[in-house]
């Protein structure tokens, strides 16, 4: 099993989620994160004063998937996310051992 994660723009969210939906993703962790990256946050003037914005709003995605879904789910959200601009995002993959549904015990793939 892979565990996908993806740091997204937060407008990109609704096109990323249908896009996994297209290919199969049944369920997904999404959380609200800040960040930067090569782009370093930008200047914002508010009431006459310069503001540095360090950290801008980011969503965070993540996904558990068999290990044959993972590239269609990684292009999946590359093309959903993608808007040619600095600061779209990246794509973690991670290998997971196991995984367990706390409610009813199962592991492996079936308690994804």
């Amino acid at each position: 099993m892979k565990k996908i994660e993806a740091v997204i723009k937060p407008f990109k969210l609704d096109e990323v989620k249908e896009a996994l939906q297209d290919v199969g993703v049944q369920g997904m962790t999404v959380l609200e994160a800040k960040g930067y990256g090569r782009q370093k946050g930008h200047s914002e003037l508010y009431r006459g004063a310069e503001y540095v914005i360090d950290f801008l709003p980011k969503i965070k995605i993540e996904v558990v998937v068999p290990d044959d879904m993972a590239p269609a789910v990684v292009d999946a959200i590359q093309t959903a996310a993608r808007t040619g601009k600095i600061g779209d995002g990246k794509i973690f993959i991670s290998d997971i051992s196991d995984v367990i549904r706390i409610r009813t015990g199962e592991t492996g793939p079936q308690a994804v």
